[in-house]
This record gives C-alpha cells, sequence and structure tokens, in this order.
C-alpha cells in the first residue's frame, strides 16, 4: 500500500495526528490506491514557517530563473502523460480521455507561465516633471496558501502553483482530501525538476484543520481557493480581514440558451457535453437549458435521446461515457437533488437513479439526469448540484431567456446557441457571467485566456492568463528623477 506523505521543506513527511485516510477508486470501493497521511495545524504552521524561510532566496532569483524549473516540470511530465491520466481516472473517476485531457490542459498552463517568465514586468508612462522617469514593476506578495478542489485534481493547482512560483512567491498546497494521489505526484515532479526547498509545500488534511491554519496565519500573504461557495465565503470573509489578498472560485449555475434560429443537433451535443462531461462535476457544467418554446419539444426530444446513449461505467473503460461521482458524500448530494426536484413538481424525463448493480455494485454511479416543466422558482433551477443533472426551462422570447439565463446567484459562464447575430452580441452584453460561449458548451478554458465569474461565483480576481500573475504580484510605481535638480513637486 503506498503511503503519501506531506512535503514540508523539501523532505517528504507524515503528518503528526498519526492517522491514515484511504485513497479509493470512486468506481470501485474495492480498489484503494493509497492511504493518505494526515497534517495538523502545527504541520500546516510548519509549511508556513519553511515557504518563509525560502522566500528570499526565490524571490532574488530572476524570473527568467525561476521559469524554467517550471520548464523542467513541463518537460518531466510530458513524458508521462498516460500514466498520470490513468492515475488520475483511479482516483477521480473521470475517463481516461478527460483526465488526459486534464493533464494537458495542466501543462499548457505550465507552458504558458513559464513564458511569463520572460513577460513579468510592468510599464513605462510620461511625467507630468521634466527629466523624471516613470515606471511600474510588479513584485511578489510573499507566502500563498493555494487549496483546491478534487473535481479538476491537476489542472486547478497547476494554474494556481505556476503563477505564484513564478512571480517569486513560496507556496503551501492543500489539496481536496478526496485527491490527494494527484497532489503528491505534481510536487514530486517539482523536486525531480530541482525546486529548492521551501519554496513548494504540500500538507494533506482537512479544510477545517490545514485551512484554517494557512488562511488565518500572518504570514500568509495570498489565499487562492477554488470550491464550495459555503466555505470560500467564509474563507474570504477571514483572509481579507487581516488585510490577506484572496481569491475564491465557487462554482455555478451555467445556462445553454437555445434560440429558435438554433442549429438543434449543434446545440444538443454541446448541451449533453457540458452538462455531463466530466459527470457534470465542473463549475462550468451546463445545469440549465433556456430553451424557446417553440423548439423545446424537439430539443427535448433530443437531448433525451442523446443522453439515453451514454455509457455510465468505470472512466478507465475505453466505451466508458461518463464515469461515477467522486464520493459516497457526492453521490448523496445529488440523491438529494433529484429527491428535490421531483417533490418541487420537475418532470423526470431520463434517469434519476443510483446505478447499482453489475459493474456498477461497487461504485458512485448515478444515471444521467434530465428534468423537464421547470420553473426559475424551483431549486433545481438555482443551485448548484454538481452531478449529471441537467434542468429545462421553456421561454417565449428573447428577453425571457436573458432573465431567466440571469436569475441565479452565480454568474460563471453561459452559452447561446443561435444564428442571429444580433441576438448573440446582446446576449453577450447582457449576460452576468464572466464567460461566454457562443454556439459552444458553457465548459472549457485556455491558458492565455482569464478565467473566473461574478456575483456569488467570484471575488473579483481572475485566474489563468496574466491575471493569474496580477493575482500573486504588487505593483510599484517609481519616479526617477535623473537630474538630481532640487524643484517643486507639488504639481497639483
Amino acid at each position: 500500500m503506498e503511503k503519501l506523505n506531506c512535503f514540508i521543506d523539501g523532505a517528504w513527511v507524515e503528518g503528526t495526528a498519526g492517522k491514515w485516510t484511504r485513497d479509493v477508486n470512486p468506481a470501485d470501493s474495492d480498489d484503494v490506491i493509497a492511504e493518505a497521511t494526515v497534517a495538523t495545524r502545527d504541520d500546516a504552521v510548519r509549511a508556513v514557517e519553511a515557504a518563509s524561510r525560502a522566500y528570499g532566496a526565490w524571490r532574488a532569483k530572476t524570473a527568467p530563473e525561476r521559469a524554467r524549473i517550471l520548464a523542467r516540470v513541463s518537460e518531466l511530465a510530458k513524458a508521462r502523460i498516460d500514466a498520470l491520466a490513468a492515475i488520475m481516472t483511479r482516483e477521480e473517476g473521470k475517463t481516461l480521455r478527460e483526465a488526459r485531457g486534464e493533464i494537458l490542459k495542466g501543462l499548457n498552463l505550465i507552458d504558458f507561465y513559464v513564458g511569463e517568465g520572460w513577460r513579468l514586468g510592468g510599464k513605462t508612462t510620461p511625467s507630468e516633471m521634466p527629466s523624471t522617469f516613470t515606471y511600474t514593476i510588479r513584485q511578489p506578495l510573499g507566502v500563498a496558501a493555494l487549496i483546491t478542489p478534487w473535481n479538476f485534481p491537476w489542472a486547478i493547482p497547476c494554474w494556481k502553483v505556476a503563477p505564484a512560483l513564478v512571480a517569486g512567491n513560496t507556496v503551501i498546497l492543500k489539496p481536496a482530501s478526496a485527491t490527494p494521489k494527484m497532489a503528491v505526484e505534481l510536487v514530486r515532479l517539482f523536486e525531480e525538476a530541482g525546486l529548492p526547498p521551501g519554496v513548494l509545500n504540500l500538507v494533506l488534511g482537512s479544510g477545517g484543520t490545514v485551512g484554517d491554519a494557512l488562511v488565518t496565519h500572518k504570514a500568509v500573504r495570498a489565499v487562492s481557493f477554488t470550491g464550495s461557495n459555503d466555505v470560500g465565503t467564509k474563507l474570504h470573509a477571514v483572509a481579507t480581514a487581516r488585510q490577506a489578498r484572496c481569491t475564491c472560485e465557487m462554482g455555478g449555475k451555467n445556462p445553454a440558451v437555445v434560440l429558435a434560429d438554433a442549429d438543434l443537433a449543434l446545440a444538443t451535443e454541446g448541451i449533453v457535453q457540458g452538462a455531463f462531461g466530466s459527470t457534470g462535476q465542473r463549475c462550468t457544467a451546463t445545469s440549465r437549458v433556456v430553451v424557446d418554446r417553440r423548439v423545446a419539444r424537439e430539443l427535448t426530444d433530443r437531448l433525451v435521446e442523446r443522453t439515453r446513449a451514454l455509457k455510465v461505467g468505470n472512466g478507465a473503460h475505453p466505451t466508458t461515457d461518463i464515469g461515477p461521482v467522486v464520493d459516497d458524500a457526492q453521490l448523496k448530494t445529488v440523491l438529494h437533488y433529484i429527491g428535490v426536484a421531483k417533490e418541487d413538481g420537475a418532470k423526470l424525463l431520463q434517469g434519476g437513479t443510483r446505478l447499482a448493480d453489475g459493474s456498477h455494485a461497487k461504485g458512485h454511479f448515478v444515471a444521467p439526469t434530465i428534468f423537464g416543466d421547470v420553473t426559475p422558482s424551483m431549486r433545481i433551477a438555482r443551485e448548484e448540484v454538481f452531478g449529471p443533472v441537467l434542468a429545462i426551462l421553456a421561454v417565449d422570447s428573447f428577453d425571457e431567456a436573458v432573465s431567466v439565463a440571469n436569475a441565479v446567484d452565480y454568474g460563471l459562464t453561459s452559452a447561446i446557441y443561435a444564428s442571429d447575430p444580433g441576438a448573440i452580441m446582446r446576449f453577450i452584453e447582457r449576460s452576468e457571467v464572466g464567460i461566454v460561449h457562443v454556439n459552444s458548451p458553457t465548459v472549457g478554458g485556455e491558458a492565455q485566456l482569464p478565467f473566473g465569474g461574478s456575483k456569488a461565483t467570484g471575488t473579483g480576481w481572475r485566474e489563468m492568463s496574466e491575471e493569474g500573475i496580477h493575482f500573486f504580484t504588487e505593483p510599484k510605481t517609481v519616479y526617477f528623477d535623473y537630474t538630481g535638480t532640487k524643484r517643486d513637486t507639488n504639481i497639483y
């Protein structure tokens, strides 16, 4: 049985709780992948202290020097893509195709931030004063705590760790308890690439213990969190109360709007991919379809037919379309929301059950589920399920479609399927989200583009692209009088 340890100050160490948790394959409860150590608050503090000691020397390196270590990580990982994907499928449950795609996305992000090591700079502007050179530079914040979820156990750590390190910060990574193995694999790559001790630390344990210790520690100057709205809202309040910089990405209730002139075949494929890919366990997943009533029946029939053809099973099998949900707790949450939708009067059109026979008997499998006759006031139309559940809402006009699409607390992504460019542009302007997709699914993101949302989804900062570097750096403005001549500087 593999033992997964914490990584503190360049050494792999057991947590001082003296306990271990089982890392279990969600497709097969008999398949125990590893046992993960349990860190305590004291372990988290030791990691912060190690990061603090390492900060001065790491910051003193040039940005290209720091970037070269990331380039080495990327080189090492590219030789192990299939092995890493197999680990992810076994630990998190997504299909091998999806897992491989996530590994590649993480590598794209690392490669992008390698390039940022040569672009990390400010700007020059003319001064109102003569013989004065004015410019800005960007400098690291210090120690950064990164708290990541289980649904993207490789890509999200990559898009947080890479910009933090390139910018000159030192890091403590606290991954989700459900997916410790992928975090260990990532940190091992940084160790192999020659990252100095203390620059990147890993603590395994509960959010209530380890996460709280990191968020409240006065030496932690930046906190980056991805997870639930309840946890993120409380975490943000604690971190910002002591004036630490904090960003939280906290989910979505993403609509796909389908107008009467849409290509329904294209919309069907995009919605099914967005709703049921990665078992619906994506903050960008399509959870609502807002469709013009004139084409609602046809689109619904197409969606049900296409969804019934999906194969649910172990993600390691090449014919599987949808893997299990990540664990028993998430399974119970999904089944709870299916029950709530029925009680609220939504019409079950497809799925709605746990799959527990035959090859599904030892896993956390749910049939992909579609509800019709959904109204905006129903909980299934307002609350994040984080599973393979789709709600269909029919509307009578473009304005009603926009209103219904916006009538939730979240604002991460949206999609519109339509042909009229005027309607598409009006939707882009009025959609209350951070990311809009046109004639494509609500899911996905690219390294060079900002990622994040508005309203209850996030706290204003964006991740990925150069925005990721901006979060982990502080701009400094410089006024350089290169003559040394005494003058009146009261120019206001």
